[in-house]
């Protein structure tokens, strides 16, 4: 009986920290899987352009005209809908 606490607050935890945090790691994982040469991407850092090339750690981006750059993977933060960039 005095484990009890201890018990309901480690499921606690799970549900409202571990849980959450994993679907999150693994969302940003298949969005990075699913990355295709032409997606507009925003990377960690503020950037945004167009997937140019992909390899196996690392993105190329073009950001302007010829103007390329290369990043890692995990540094891309999302994919913005297509035609988003010609709108900025």
């Amino acid at each position: 009986m005095q484990f009890l606490p201890l018990v309901l607050l480690v499921i606690l935890f799970y549900f409202m920290l571990i849980r959450p945090q994993m679907k999150r790691t693994r969302e940003h994982r298949d969005m990075l899987g699913s990355l295709a040469k032409g997606d507009e991407v925003v990377t960690s850092g503020g950037l945004a352009g167009k997937v140019a090339n992909i390899g196996e750690a690392y993105v190329t981006v073009e950001i302007a005209e010829n103007v390329v750059i290369k990043v890692q993977k995990s540094a891309i933060s999302s994919v913005l809908p297509k035609g988003s960039l010609k709108a900025l």
